[in-house]
């Protein structure tokens, strides 16, 4: 048997069809970092809050440990270079921003409902509302590195 050979790629940079520079220089790894850090900060404070005190607040450390598992795939995702990571960048980066606007209403609106704070508790206010402005800088860095655009 003979091994399969791959296709050669080709030399794509320049060409405004597509871009294969690495998303992770300059802003985007200072992005990915801060991502990096936020995905540990959660997932700490989600397997603690869970470990030691799961029925106490059921939901808000529910939610802590989805928004852990959000900000692992964001950072995995933002990390990798190639179509499908760009997909699930944008995907998770999305529900981020759809998640950290709705349990910050709901945890204003219903504070019952949220004995003790999650990672975007009242808009991520225990973070440095850091969960409030990420995904907002993260969708941009997405849309403004997408790879249709000619590289420069």
């Amino acid at each position: 048997m003979t091994a399969a050979v791959p296709p050669e790629i080709p030399e794509s940079r320049g060409t405004p069809e597509l871009d294969d520079r690495p998303r992770s220089l300059g802003p985007g790894r200072v992005l990915i970092a801060v991502y990096a850090v936020m995905a540990l900060a959660a997932t700490a404070r989600s397997v603690v809050q869970l470990a030691t005190r799961a029925a106490e607040a059921p939901l808000a450390y529910g939610l802590s440990a989805f928004a852990a598992v959000v900000y692992v795939v964001a950072t995995l995702a933002l990390a990798h270079n190639g179509p499908r990571a760009r997909v699930v960048a944008w995907v998770a980066v999305s529900v981020e921003l759809v998640g950290v606007l709705a349990v910050g209403a709901l945890s204003l609106g219903a504070p019952q409902d949220f004995p003790d704070e999650t990672v975007w508790s009242v808009f991520g206010v225990g973070y440095g509302f850091v969960p409030l402005v990420l995904p907002v800088l993260g969708l941009v860095y997405l849309s403004r590195t997408r790879p249709g655009r000619a590289a420069t």
